[in-house]
C-alpha cells in the first residue's frame, strides 16, 4: 500500500522498481507492528539473530558478508559534472558515466526479493534543521537499522507534503560482489546509490552519505555546515550548561569525550556531562550571531571492539536493550554477545564473528574490530534534556584533536576563526603499530572530514571562512592532543574522563574566566590553570606537554605545504598566508 500521493516520490519508487524488479514493494510506516514482523521474518531466513529477552531485551544479532565488513573509501565516489568540484580528495567520475555503470549492476538485481520504501528524517520532524529522504532497499537489516538511526514513517511523508525537496537513495545488497561494490553520490542530483554491501556504514544511507557527504553540500548552498563532530554538554557546579563541538579523527577518543564521565573530584562539586550527539553535527547561525547545533540522528553507529564499563560505561549501557549488534561474538550458553576489551571473561562456548565455533583460548579475534552495535540515542544514561531540541545548542567552542606523539600540546587556543581554521585544516594523526605496519606516519584529515566531504576541500575551507565572516558571536577554536608521550612511550596524560579539566580551561576562556600565554601556535594555559586535583599528574609532567618543539614544527609547516599544494588555486589565500605567519614565528 502507497502511503503517499506525491507524484515525484511515486515515479521515481516506480522507475527504480523497474530497473531492480523487485517481487513486491513494501512501504514503511514506522509502526513497532510492521517492525516486529519484519524483523520475525529476519529470524525466518538468519538474517538476525535474536539474543536473550531478559539480559538484552528487544536485541538482536547481525552477520555481515566476510568481504563486507567496513566503508569502502575506494569505492566512495562523488559524482559532480566538474572533477574540480569534486577535488583532490574524493574519488570522482563523469556522473552519466557513472549511472550507466551502476544500471547495469541494479538492473534486476532484487528479482525474487522485496523493495523497501523507507522514509526517513535526519532531524527532528518538522524542524528548521530537518532534511528529509527516501532510501529504497532490499535489506531488513537497513530498515531495522534505519529505523533506530533515523526517525521513519508516515509522520516523515507528511511533512515532504508534495515537495520534490528530499534526498533519493537506491541500495541492493545484489550478489554482494566486491568487485561491483559502489558507494556513489550525485550532489547536484541529490541522489545516493549504493550497490553490492550490506556493511551499515556503506548501506545505511542516513548516515556519513547524506549527513555528511549531501549534506556537506547543501550546507554550502544555503550558508550552514555539517561536520562530523560530537556535540557535548558540560554543566558545571553553578546549573550552567555551556556546549562544545569536537572533530577526531578514527581513534582518537572522539566517543569516549562524546559521553564524557566527570572524574571523581569534579562529580563530588556538582559537574555532569551530557551527550547531544557522538558523530555528526549540522550548524547554523542562529538570530544571536551565535552557531547553533543538532545531531541529525537518533542512534548510536559505534565500534565495539574496547567499549566496556571501564573505557565508556554510557555507551555500553546505551547497548542493553532494542540495540542490533554486527559481527561480535554470540555467547551460546547465555544467548548473549561479547566483544574483545569488553570484558576478562570471553564465553568458553562461543561463536565468531563469522558465526564459526570460537575457542577463546587459541590467540584468533572473536569479534571483527570494525564490528558494531547501533542502539538507540534515548538509551544512553547522559542524554542531553536538549537531544530533541528544534533549535539546537549554542555552540561555545569547536574543539579539533588529532594522536601525535610529541607535535601538538595538549592544548592550544586559535587566535580568531580564520587562525581557527587553519587549525583544523592542518589536523593530523600518526599512525599506531594496530593500523599499519609503519608507525608514526602521518595523516592528514582536515576537520575529521576528508572521507566524508562532497566537495572540494579547497572550496570546503573557504566554506568555513565565509561561515565565519557572517557570524557576530562565534565559537573559539581549540586544539587538543591526549596523545602525548614520554621518551619510552608512554602517555603522559591520563585521558577519558580528566579530558574535562582541559575542556574547562577551554571553557573558562569562551566565558573569559581563564588566562592564557601566548605561544607560537597560540594561547595555551598557565600549566598551574589547569586542575590537578584527584589525578596523578604533575604540575612538571603540564608544562612538559604544553611545550612546543620549534624545530618539529618547521618540519610540520614542510609537510603542511606539501599537503596544501595538491588543491592548486582552490587553496583560500588566508590559510597560505596563516601558514606563512607561523613559519614566521617559528622562525623569530
Amino acid at each position: 500500500m502507497k502511503l503517499t500521493d506525491n507524484v515525484h516520490i511515486l515515479k521515481w519508487v516506480d522507475e527504480m522498481a523497474a530497473l531492480t524488479k523487485p517481487e513486491k514493494i513494501v512501504w514503511i510506516d514506522g509502526s513497532e507492528e510492521q517492525l516486529e514482523q519484519l524483523r520475525a521474518e529476519a529470524m525466518g531466513t538468519g538474517e538476525l539473530i535474536k539474543l536473550n529477552e531478559e539480559k538484552l531485551p528487544g536485541c538482536y544479532l547481525h552477520r555481515s558478508d566476510v568481504n563486507d565488513v567496513a566503508r569502502v573509501e575506494d569505492r566512495t565516489f562523488i559524482c559532480s559534472k566538474r572533477q574540480e568540484d569534486a577535488g583532490p580528495t574524493n574519488n570522482w567520475m563523469d556522473p552519466q558515466e557513472m549511472y550507466k555503470k551502476l544500471y547495469e549492476i541494479f538492473d534486476g538485481s532484487m528479482k525474487g526479493r522485496t523493495m523497501y520504501v523507507i522514509p526517513y528524517s535526519m532531524g527532528v520532524v518538522g524542524s528548521d534543521f530537518a532534511k528529509y529522504g527516501i532510501e529504497l532497499t532490499d535489506s531488513i537489516y537497513v530498515v531495522v537499522s534505519m529505523a533506530i538511526m533515523t526517525r521513519i514513517g508516515t509522520k516523515v511523508l507528511d511533512a515532504i507534503g508534495d515537495n520534490a525537496d528530499y534526498i533519493k537513495g537506491l541500495h541492493s545488497k545484489a550478489q554482494l560482489d566486491p568487485e561491483k561494490r559502489y558507494i556513489v553520490h550525485f550532489p547536484e542530483d541529490n541522489t545516493i546509490m549504493s550497490v553490492n554491501s550490506g556493511y551499515g556504514g556503506n548501506v545505511l544511507l542516513g548516515k556519513k552519505c547524506f549527513a555528511l557527504r549531501i549534506a556537506s553540500t547543501l550546507g554550502r548552498k544555503e550558508d550552514w555546515m555539517a561536520e562530523h563532530m560530537l556535540i557535548l554538554g558540560v554543566e558545571n557546579p553553578q546549573g550552567e550548561i555551556r556546549y562544545v563541538c569536537g572533530a577526531f579523527p578514527s581513534a582518537c577518543g572522539k566517543t569516549n569525550l562524546a559521553m564524557l564521565i566527570p572524574p571523581e573530584a569534579y562529580r563530588e562539586k556538582g559537574w555532569k556531562c551530557w551527550t547531544v550527539g557522538d558523530d555528526i553535527a549540522w550548524l547554523r547561525i542562529g538570530p544571536d550571531g551565535r552557531l547553533w547545533a543538532v545531531n541529525p540522528e537518533n542512534g548510536f553507529f559505534g565500534v565495539a571492539p574496547g567499549t566496556s564499563a571501564k573505557s565508556n560505561p554510557n555507551a555500553l549501557a546505551a547497548t542493553k536493550k532494542n540495540t542490533i549488534f554486527t559481527n561480535v561474538v554470540h555467547n551460546l550458553d547465555d544467548n548473549t554477545v561479547w566483544w574483545e576489551g569488553m570484558d576478562k571473561n570471553p564465553p568458553k562456548n562461543a561463536e565468531n564473528w563469522k558465526g564459526e565455533k570460537w575457542d577463546c583460548t587459541d590467540g584468533s579475534k572473536g569479534a571483527h574490530p570494525n564490528s558494531r552495535f547501533t542502539a538507540p540515542a534515548v538509551n544512553c544514561p547522559c542524554i542531553s534534556p536538549e537531544f530533541e531540541s528544534k533549535t539546537g545548542v549554542p555552540i561555545s567552542a569547536i574543539i579539533f584533536g588529532g594522536r601525535r606523539a610529541k607535535t601538538a600540546p595538549l592544548v592550544y587556543q586559535s587566535r580568531d576563526w580564520n587562525h581557527g581554521v587553519f587549525v583544523g585544516s592542518i589536523m593530523a594523526s600518526e599512525t599506531t603499530a594496530a593500523a599499519t605496519g609503519k608507525v608514526g606516519v602521518v595523516r592528514r584529515d582536515p576537520m575529521a572530514m576528508r572521507p566524508f566531504c562532497g566537495y572540494n576541500m579547497g572550496d570546503y575551507w573557504q566554506h568555513w571562512l565565509d561561515m565565519g565572516a557572517k557570524l557576530s558571536n562565534p565559537p573559539k577554536i581549540f586544539n587538543v592532543n591526549w596523545f602525548r608521550t614520554d621518551d619510552e612511550g608512554n602517555f603522559e596524560w591520563p585521558g577519558f574522563g580528566d579530558n574535562l579539566r582541559v575542556v574547562e580551561w577551554i571553557l573558562g576562556r569562551c566565558f573569559g574566566e581563564k588566562d592564557a600565554v601566548e605561544t607560537e601556535l597560540g594561547y595555551e594555559p598557565k600549566p598551574e590553570d589547569i586542575n590537578l586535583e584527584g589525578v596523578d599528574v604533575t604540575l612538571d609532567t603540564v608544562k612538559d606537554i604544553l611545550g612546543v618543539d620549534k624545530e618539529l614544527w618547521l618540519e610540520e609547516c614542510k609537510g603542511i605545504r606539501e599537503y596544501y599544494a595538491q588543491f592548486g588555486d582552490k587553496l583560500p589565500k588566508k590559510l597560505a598566508q596563516e601558514l606563512d605567519d607561523l613559519e614566521a614565528r617559528l622562525k623569530k
